[in-house]
Order: structure tokens, then sequence, then C-alpha cells
């Protein structure tokens, strides 16, 4: 069973085999505390987290076929999800964030007990007064691959369908939408003072039952298109301004030329988003760290207006090392956001709870080694029928290995000198027929914008 979403994905199928890898708070008297806390016009703090990938912890009893499933697969960290599900209820409760955008790939593969036992850890980030906002990602829905894992065996799980969706995550924005487009599970919600958050829907499953494996190419639907007009409108009447939120990407987050990650209809949407002034798009499905501008600003015909910049925050995704969110902040008088990444603190969460478990209590070191010794591996597997000397692969491996860890941290690129001083690099660089080297290249390669901040000021609606 292959994961098709992300680049590690796309890569197996090339026989690579490289990882690139509605109610808020029920209590009354808890929802009026947490109401007249602060300023309309303070500056809010929330966070951005996407593909998830929760498994629960009964689908899987650590045997033969869990062991080959994630050994084979995209670098989740499937045995540990329950873990870093709970330490990002943890880090909710030290740091209160306002409210967390969850944009997608919130499953592993849509398994019903998977979204059930997620919704009750969302239920208690709310009860600390934190509201939660999602949308479905293509692993959610009408998914065939749910599956448990029982000895040396794969048994079909229980999947959910759009309606289960929207009844699961009733509280989690669908039952305090503005408004909710008809033929999709997208809608508006107001998150904040000044802020609503257009959550869109990009993903396609009406037909994975039919296909037997689920679709991982997005689009937004013309019918959607249409409905952000009335989105706007809302908004313009509480003089707004609005981020889009979606699971697939609207910009290239890659050089390599491989579809399936970006929208289908990306123009046409970026299109619409340009004529409305939404300038700021946060997403995820391709599991890396990487921020894009609209490649078309600046090079507008000199007769036509300046275009306004649209950005992409492709947050990386928290299955995955460096398990990352995006911590934003809005202020409501200047309309700044701003966006860094920050790390789930597994480690404080193991502490807490006393566990003895070695790997939870040095998370960030294991999970980073796993990542790249994975990776390392992969790469080896892949050199096995190369003309380079053992050497010449070790030391072509080690170059992947160590920057595939910066890639999908978003640190690649201006930050990998020493890496690219390294043999190993010189050796890709002469590989010029091997689709690797230009995975290599498009790591290592230098980027106008940082992929781990951003400030930018939001039109107003």
């Amino acid at each position: 069973m292959k994961n098709k979403t992300t680049i590690f994905a796309v890569l197996l199928l090339l026989s690579l085999s490289l990882v690139i890898s509605g109610c808020k708070v029920t209590n009354s008297s808890l929802l009026n505390s947490v109401k007249s806390e602060g300023n309309d016009k303070d500056p809010v703090s929330f966070w951005v987290a996407s593909d998830v990938h929760y498994l629960d912890k009964g689908l899987q009893d650590g045997g033969q076929a869990f062991q080959t499933y994630v050994t084979g697969g995209d670098g989740k960290m499937l045995p540990y999800s329950d873990e870093i599900a709970e330490s990002l209820v943890r880090d909710v409760e030290q740091q209160k964030p306002k409210f967390i955008i969850l944009s997608g790939d919130l499953t592993n593969n849509g398994e019903k007990s998977s979204h059930e036992k997620l919704t009750a850890k969302l239920k208690r980030i709310e009860q600390l007064g934190t509201s939660v906002y999602v949308i479905p990602g293509n692993h959610d829905v009408f998914n065939p691959w749910a599956r448990s894992f029982k000895g040396d065996k794969q048994i079909i799980a229980d999947s959910i369908t759009d309606k289960d969706f929207t009844d699961l995550y009733s509280d989690f924005g669908y039952n305090e939408a503005l408004s909710r487009d008809k033929e999709t599970l997208s809608y508006v919600v107001k998150a904040a003072p000044g802020l609503m958050l257009l959550m869109i829907d990009s993903s396609q499953y009406n037909n994975n039952q039919k296909y037997g494996f689920p679709q991982t190419d997005g689009r937004v639907a013309a019918s959607t298109l249409s409905w952000i007009d009335e989105c706007v409108k809302l908004a313009a009447k509480e003089h707004a301004s609005v981020i889009t939120v979606f699971h697939h990407n609207l910009l290239d987050h890659t050089s390599l030329s491989i579809a399936g990650f970006k929208l289908n209809n990306s123009q046409e949407t970026l299109k619409v988003l340009r004529k409305h002034g939404l300038n700021l798009v946060l997403s995820g499905h391709v599991h890396l760290q990487d921020i894009r501008r609209d490649p078309a600003v600046g090079k507008e015909d000199s007769s036509s207006p300046p275009l306004t910049p649209v950005y992409d925050i492709a947050t990386s995704a928290l299955a995955v090392n460096p398990h990352q969110y995006g911590a934003m902040t809005f202020d409501p008088l200047t309309r700044t956001v701003n966006y860094h990444t920050a790390t789930i603190n597994v480690e404080d969460w193991a502490k807490v709870n006393g566990s003895t478990d070695p790997n939870l209590l040095n998370f960030k070191t294991y999970a980073e080694q796993t990542f790249a010794t994975s990776s390392y591996n992969k790469a080896m597997t892949s050199l096995k029928d190369s003309k380079f000397t053992a050497a010449e692969k070790q030391s072509m491996a080690t170059v992947m290995s160590k920057l595939n860890v910066q890639y999908f941290a978003g640190t690649a690129g201006s930050a990998s000198a020493d890496i690219k001083a390294l043999p190993g690099f010189k050796l890709w660089e002469s590989a010029t027929d091997n689709f690797l080297s230009g995975y290599v290249s498009s790591m290592a390669a230098d980027k106008e914008l940082s992929n781990v901040s951003l400030q930018v000021v939001l039109t107003t609606q």
C-alpha cells in the first residue's frame, strides 16, 4: 500500500526508492472567560499544521506487517503517531494560541477509528480555549486504503464518507461557518476580529472507491471558485482580511517536474485570488517546508498594472521529521501576518507523562537520525547498479541524507554550503543522466525567499 501524496512516494513510483520525503467550547463559563481575555485590537497568535497522518494506535500491533509498511513508507513517524498528537495538545496547553488550522491529511489513510480518536484530541484542545479549524486532505475521505495491521497481515479497515467527515468534525469549523460551499467541504469562518479563514476543500475523493485507490491530485471546483465571490462579500461587510487554506499547493514548491502536488487548475484559482486581493495561502500535501511567491509578479506587461504578490506557504508534515508546524500572528491594526516554523515538543510531553522510552525522551535526535538513516539506505539502494565505486556511493548517499534532512526542514539551499563542498555532491553533479542528480540540485538550489519565515500584510476586503 503506497502513499502517493509525497515527493518520496512519487520517486518510489519512478523506482528511485528515495525518501524525500457549531460549538467551540461547550462549557459556557470557560467560553465566557476565553472571550473576555484580550482586546479586539490585540495581535492574535495562531498555528497551522498539515499532514498529521494520525493513526489510531489500536490499528497496529507493531508486528511484521506494520514494520514493513513503515520501513517502505515515506518517512512518516507512524509508530509514534499518538505521542506526536498528544504533544500537540500539550504544546497548545502551554502556549495557548487562539486557534489552530489543520490543512488536511488528518489521518494516515482515512481510517474511521483514526478520525474518531483524533477528534477526541481536538475536543480537548478546544476545552483549553483554542479553536480548531480543519479541511480534509486526499487521505481522509472515501479511502479504500484504510487498513489495520495485525501480525504479518494488513486488514481492511472502515473508512468514512464526506458526510461522516462533517459529522465528526462539526465542531471544528463547520458549525461556525458563515457560509458553506454546496458542492464541497469548503467553508468560510471568522477566526478572530478582522480575520476570516477561507477553508477550501481541494481534494477529489468521489471516485476513490471506483478507482481502488485515493486520488491524490487536487483542484478547486468551478462552483467553489464562484462561491469565493460570496465569501469575499461577507468579509467586506466586516472589513475583514482573509487567509486562504488549501491542502494542495497553489504554486510549485519544487523544480522537479512531478504532477499531483500543485492544484490542477492553479492558474485559474490564482486569477480568482488575485481578483479579490487574497494574497496569502496556507497549504501542505508536499510534506516539505517551502514558501513561494507568485512567479508572475515583476513580469507584468508594461501596459498592465503591477500584480499584488500572492504567497503560498507549504507547511511541512507534522508526521514527518522535523515534525514542524507554522506559528503565526495577526495584527488587526496593521493587517500584518508573521509566520515562522516551530517544532512539536515531544520530549516535554514524554517527560511530563513519565515515559521511559528513550526514543521519546530524545525525540528530536531520534527522529532526525531515523529520517537520515532511511534516506541514506534508500539512496544506496537506488545507486546499487550505478557506475560508481562502493566508496563513492557511500559518499553520495551521505550527501543525499544530509540534504534531505535540511530540505524537509526548509533550511537547505544557501544554508547547505558545507554539504555542497563534500565529494559526494560533486559526484551527483557528474551523474547528469541520473534523475536523482536533478533532485540533489533542486534541494541545494539557492532561493530568494526564506522557507521558514515570512511577513506579509493582508489586504482588507
